[in-house]
């Protein structure tokens, strides 16, 4: 292959092709510049801004985690009753709402009900924003369209971090407040794409709908789910446990950590559309599951190596092990987005996807305190369970999507009908 074909190549891997998946990338990429800057600069807005104490500021995402935990499956239920671009539209008009409130908040009880009620519109509308992806498109294309999303999605997370600095640097009120309204805005603008894009025709629902929690009897289901849920702690090893591990076991120096960041959202933009064929069907996410699951145990295995080099050779051993963490979150992010757009009924897709997204619930509540524990405070001896723990929840993910397969969804099984977009 020549140069030029080369690039072609590489250009169509992150240039969205036209139509509808771009149309999604494009507004995917635009939300991701409010969420970046938040994301990058709301420890800062709320000690200064806001004047609360970091154990304040903890308490009260730790709140909002378990509302948004105990609320995924029925908010993710108002999509099948509404409608996703509908659930969606009025979650971002919601979002900016709230995020216009964040001056105003007086004290710990306003914030609190400000980070509440984000968790639960965030909720309802991230499981609307999937089964939107998922109708509007052909089979053949979901896992394509979702992995064009992600990487705008890093581009614009990239550019909400550099807007950050610039707040950071000019460290005012003022800026602080314009910040959180400039996110608003921007929210504003990703719900005019949201209305903008194509309306669908609505699915066929069972006679006798489900309750919202009745998806949690779904035992083959919820199994994936939680196994594909235990997989996406790649991220918690790669944001949180990599750089304790490098500040404190490591001859490294801390500017490592900047670059490594900087190398995994390159990396995903690049590549993520690439890595995610094949796992358009179930059998083929599930094994893409289970490649990346085995990648980060490989990566634990390697990483700790970096705690008996020195100078250049701890940089190598930790890019490598970081290399391995990007692929294997590469590949099992294709996998997740495989997953969830072939097990879910199409009558009760809102519900499902709620209901998948238990998993990574559950693992936030457990992989922070429990990865930090066996691979930092144990002094490297602990990477070897946490591998092994990958190995299995890999090897287990095969045979329970072939367990889900062959089990019927609960509720009355609608056919997949013919989304075609109305213009």
């Amino acid at each position: 292959m020549g140069t030029r074909e080369t690039i072609r190549t590489a250009v169509r891997d992150v240039v969205p092709p036209p139509g509808l998946t771009r149309a999604l990338a494009v507004q995917a990429m635009v939300y991701a510049v409010g969420s970046g800057l938040f994301h990058a600069g709301s420890a800062v807005f709320f000690t200064r801004a806001l004047g609360l104490s970091a154990a304040q500021v903890g308490l009260g995402l730790s709140v909002a985690a378990g509302v948004s935990l105990l609320g995924t499956v029925p908010l993710g239920g108002l999509t099948d009753r509404y409608g996703p671009q509908r659930v969606w539209l009025v979650g971002l008009v919601l979002n900016a709402a709230l995020f216009a409130t964040y001056p105003f908040v007086g004290g710990f009880a306003g914030f609190l009900a400000v980070v509440v009620a984000l968790a639960a519109v965030d909720a309802a509308s991230g499981v609307a924003r999937q089964v939107y992806s998922i109708n509007a498109l052909p089979p053949a294309e979901r896992v394509t369209a979702m992995a064009y999303q992600r990487s705008s999605l890093n581009v614009g997370f990239g550019l909400g971090a550099v807007i950050s600095g610039l707040v950071l640097a000019v460290d005012t009120i003022t800026a602080y407040r314009g910040m959180v309204w400039f996110i608003s805005t921007v929210f504003l603008v990703t719900a005019l794409f949201v209305r903008r894009l194509p309306r669908l025709p609505e699915v066929a629902r069972p006679a006798e709908p489900m309750s919202r929690l009745a998806v949690l009897r779904d035992r083959p289901f919820m199994a994936v789910s939680l196994l594909s849920g235990l997989l996406t702690a790649h991220g918690v090893l790669y944001l949180t446990v990599m750089p304790l591990w490098i500040l404190t076991h490591t001859d490294a120096p801390k500017t490592v950590i900047a670059g490594l960041v900087l190398l995994n959202t390159v990396l995903i933009v690049l590549l993520q559309v690439r890595v995610s064929r094949g796992a358009d069907t179930a059998a083929g996410a599930a094994r893409a599951s289970r490649r990346g699951g085995l990648l980060v145990a490989l990566s634990c295995l390697v990483l700790p190596i970096s705690g008996a080099t020195r100078g250049l050779l701890t940089v190598v051993v930790l890019v490598a092990a970081a290399l391995l963490l990007i692929l294997a979150e590469l590949i099992e992010s294709a996998g997740s987005w495989g997953l969830t757009a072939t097990l879910p009924p199409a009558g009760q897709r809102g519900a499902y996807v709620g209901a998948f997204e238990l998993g990574t619930q559950v693992q936030y509540l457990i992989a922070p305190a429990g990865l930090t524990a066996l691979g930092v405070t144990t002094g490297g001896w602990g990477w070897l369970p946490t591998a092994a723990i990958f190995v299995l929840v890999a090897v287990a993910i095969v045979p329970a999507v072939a367990w889900a397969q062959r089990t019927p969804r609960l509720g009355t099984e609608a056919p997949e009908p013919d989304m075609t977009p109305v213009p």
